[in-house]
């Protein structure tokens, strides 16, 4: 049974070497790693060529289980995924494994927690958000669009798909300058 690793952190400044040490002391063959935010499953490409690739009787190995995923709907669509496949999770630090009854009640657990972490912390950094803007210390990050770039292509007749790719910018963003402009 080949075990493939899978090893990650949310940005760039955070180090993967503890993780990847891990793995491979824990018999991972291949060990697969990327620097990316893991609430979405979205622009992990490390992740979904292991994936792609696991085969039937094939083991995938994470640390924990908040390095594979941050929701429990992701957690259980990769489950799911190594399910019908033929394939098992395993976490080196949890007791995890779903190839028995007890692993899976455990990480639908861990699961949960995960998930409540997350919301938890977006919920603290909205409350740190909100108190810095009622003492005027927190403005938001500078606006990255010159309105008065829209306006004028407007103005020489442009619509917004042209003037979105003149600027490097968003549809949605030309629509919305132009409906504050009004």
């Amino acid at each position: 049974m080949p075990t493939y690793g899978y090893a990650r952190v949310s940005s760039s400044d955070q180090n993967l070497t503890l993780q990847v040490e891990a793995l491979t002391r824990a018999g991972c063959e291949v060990v697969r790693s990327e620097k990316v935010t893991g609430t979405t499953r979205e622009g992990r490409t490390e992740l979904s060529t292991l994936l792609d690739f696991i085969r039937a009787g094939d083991i995938l190995m994470v640390t924990r289980i908040d390095r594979l995923a941050r929701s429990v709907a992701d957690l259980q669509d990769i489950v799911r995924m190594l399910k019908s496949k033929g394939a098992s999770l395993k976490a080196t630090e949890q007791p995890i494994d779903t190839s028995t009854a007890a692993g899976k009640a455990f990480l639908d657990m861990l699961a949960v927690f995960a998930e409540f972490e997350t919301n938890l912390r977006r919920e603290r950094q909205m409350e740190g958000i909100a108190k810095a803007k009622a003492q005027g210390v927190y403005r938001g990050r500078k606006p990255t669009i010159d309105v008065s770039q829209v306006q004028a292509l407007k103005d020489q007749g442009l619509g917004a798909s042209v003037i979105a790719k003149r600027l490097g910018i968003g549809r949605a963003s030309v629509y919305r300058v132009l409906e504050r402009q009004v």
